[in-house]
């Protein structure tokens, strides 16, 4: 739990950073990243949802037995997320660039992150529905101590957050979409960092929480 909760809390807060930089060097908030900012943010997702999942992984190992189905399907939720994004981030930094693909009149509406497009789509299901889903489920493992509260409702608040970038589809308005990103990119990495220290400082057991 210590080192995996630590290695995605790294991860998290570079990609915060360079999230931070790109937003504010956007040329018009309807405009995609710019690089080199975007091609950071792309390689970062790729390092930060291995992690993310190694957390789930270690939390379900150390939960006790009356919650192991609810930690299951909070492993189960981060790697259909990880599976969904992995791929997303990859083609664009690899195959999208290609001057076959780069050239054709259709590569926007594919690979482009500016609303409507595949990826962009792939990626909100990944994100606003398979992700949530997985804090949730976390969150409901997380009982005992009053410090096991504070970091539930930070599991809760990260799955909340998440679900309301969902408006953003309906409402084709992608900065509603960017609550989102507080839930998996903020809220999340604070709840798995409280879990780390402590873990690190107490070794303690995921029961306890």
């Amino acid at each position: 739990v210590g080192a995996s909760g630590s290695s995605m809390d790294l991860r998290s807060v570079a990609y915060v950073v360079v999230l931070s930089v790109g937003l504010l060097t956007l040329p018009s908030p309807d405009q995609q990243i710019q690089d080199p900012w975007f091609t950071l943010m792309e390689l970062l997702i790729l390092a930060i949802a291995p992690a993310m999942v190694a957390f789930a992984v270690a939390m379900h190992s150390w939960v006790p037995a009356e919650c192991a189905a609810l930690s299951l399907l909070s492993v189960a939720f981060m790697v259909m997320c990880a599976v969904v994004t992995c791929p997303v981030h990859f083609l664009v930094l690899s195959v999208s660039r290609d001057p076959a693909f780069a050239s054709a009149e259709w590569t926007r509406v594919v690979f482009s992150f500016t609303w409507p497009s595949v990826s962009y789509a792939l990626d909100i299901l990944a994100w606003d529905v398979f992700f949530p889903l997985g804090a949730l489920f976390a969150a409901l493992c997380v009982r005992g101590t009053p410090l096991a509260g504070g970091v539930q409702m930070l599991f809760y608040s990260s799955s909340a957050f998440s679900f309301l970038g969902l408006l953003g589809v309906p409402l084709a308005n992608m900065q509603i979409r960017n609550l989102g990103i507080i839930g998996y990119a903020v809220l999340f990495p604070v709840a798995t960092a409280i879990s780390a220290m402590r873990f690190r400082t107490e070794r303690f057991d995921v029961r306890a929480i």
